[in-house]
């Protein structure tokens, strides 16, 4: 089954970042990712560029409205993603308790079952 882990953070937090601390944290999460990757069970992965950079498209009453940024009110936001191969929610949550442990500050993971949809194909 493929699963989305969606981390949130404090994105002032984490763009604030030097690039020392930058480059630790990613080292860290890194070393969490490799046995995956190195067993063809890790898909994308993604970090996000910060809301301030976000476009919207909301649907309006006639036609969509373009708006920048995502408007949320909210401490922690959608700042990355992993797309990965698991047999059991169990290991998903097992992973996502590793990112945890070597990512600083109030960081979550929300992990979500994920379907892949391409034209002409049924979901996967």
């Amino acid at each position: 089954m493929l699963y989305a882990i969606l981390c949130y953070a404090d994105e002032e937090r984490v763009f604030s970042w030097t690039k020392e601390e930058e480059d630790a944290v990613m080292a860290k999460l890194y070393a969490v990712q490799a046995p995956l990757a190195e067993s063809g069970k890790l898909g994308p992965v993604g970090r996000l560029m910060p809301t301030t950079a976000a476009t919207t498209v909301r649907k309006g009453k006639e036609e969509p409205l373009v708006l920048d940024g995502p408007f949320a009110e909210t401490k922690e936001a959608l700042l990355g993603f992993y797309v990965v191969d698991f047999d059991t929610l169990e290991a998903a949550v097992a992973f996502s308790k590793e990112l945890s442990s070597v990512n600083p500050g109030s960081t979550s993971y929300e992990i979500r079952p994920l379907y892949v949809f391409r034209p002409g194909e049924s979901a996967t």
